[in-house]
């Protein structure tokens, strides 16, 4: 029986004989490609995130409009959790507890433009604690701006 020290010497010897036969150049290649696949992910993420924060805040834009002129009450959002859960089961987000945090979202930021160049620069989750915390428009948006100046790559 062969002990298990044996099996990682022989796969060392294997690595070694590899990295031979590699061209020069090549760790410096493959490094660059791992970065480039790694930040080309990170964009696309922050996108899709973008997207769906603006989603959120025309969702809670849409349900306050209709509350406030048609005067729906809980039990028609209670409703339109359950319906839009059943279209998209795939898709989380439409819970009862997050259709409130939407539009209290739109409540707190009327001009899409903050949302889209500022709010939706961090995750959904994020902007529901600074809704939560923070009463004044000016604390909200000093505390985004501190999340997005955060270098978010540090665990990469």
């Amino acid at each position: 029986m062969k002990s298990s020290g044996g099996k990682q010497i022989k796969k060392v010897k294997h690595l070694a004989a590899q990295k031979r036969n590699l061209p020069s150049g090549y760790f410096e290649f493959i490094l660059r490609l791992k970065r480039q696949i790694t930040s080309s992910r990170i964009r696309a993420a922050l996108s899709v995130n973008q997207e769906l924060i603006l989603l959120y805040w025309d969702i809670g834009r849409q349900i306050k409009d209709r509350q406030n002129q048609e005067g729906w009450g809980s039990k028609v959002v209670d409703r339109l959790s359950r319906d839009l859960s059943l279209a998209f089961p795939a898709m989380k987000g439409f819970s009862l507890r997050n259709l409130k945090y939407m539009r209290a979202f739109a409540e707190s930021y009327k001009d899409s433009s903050f949302v889209q160049q500022t709010a939706a620069q961090i995750p959904w989750f994020h902007n529901c604690i600074i809704i939560d915390k923070l009463k004044s428009l000016s604390e909200r948006e000093f505390y985004i701006k501190k999340t997005i100046e955060t270098p978010q790559t540090e665990a990469l």
